[in-house]
């Protein structure tokens, strides 16, 4: 054999594919997608499907979470407005110890002294709620604090100052719980 009859079979070898692989191959594997126009609707329509279910999404939850805080707010607000009504009743009691500490009278007394103790208690517990007593003696009349129930005409006092306090106002924060009743100078 010559040198050529020997180098053909291994040309041939080299051109060989290795076995299970076929020529076609590399073609299969470049995977090209072609969509057709009604693929492409189908495609759009449900990502506009998906934006519309997130939109709905996000609005529900911030719908909740107004709700959660209007719902905090409105439980808040019916503790404070049956907390009010609550320490309203308890006014009466209040009005009618002091009434009874004021009392002149013997300050040895045992029954003044158990008054006066029952006094304080009220007041510290009142205090402990967050209540806050009004007594405007000498300053200006505000009408969403105080009730005018009597004017006077006072050379020594400014216009619209309370001359003198018949019942004290009492606060919860800022809310009245009562209005003090008071006299006007004019």
């Amino acid at each position: 054999m010559s040198k050529k009859e020997n180098n053909a079979p291994l040309d041939e070898e080299k051109n060989e594919t290795p076995a299970g692989e076929s020529e076609a191959a590399p073609e299969e594997t470049a995977e090209t997608f072609t969509l057709t126009r009604e693929q492409m609707e189908q495609m759009e329509a449900l990502a506009g499907q998906v934006a519309e279910q997130k939109d709905k999404y996000l609005r529900l939850a911030a719908e909740y979470d107004n709700y959660r805080k209007r719902t905090a707010k409105e439980k808040e607000s019916i503790y404070q407005d049956s907390k009010i009504d609550t320490i309203g009743k308890f006014l009466e009691v209040y009005d009618n110890l002091e009434r009874a500490v004021r009392q002149a009278g013997d300050e040895e007394n045992v029954h003044k002294k158990g008054m006066e103790m029952i006094f304080h208690q009220l007041e510290g517990i009142l205090e402990k709620l967050g209540v806050t007593v009004v007594d405007p003696a000498g300053e200006s009349f505000d009408p969403e604090r105080h009730e005018a129930v009597m004017h006077t005409a006072s050379e020594e006092l400014g216009e619209n100052v309370v001359a003198q306090v018949f019942e004290k106002g009492f606060l919860l924060g800022e809310k009245v719980i009562r209005f003090a009743k008071v006299q006007v100078a004019n």
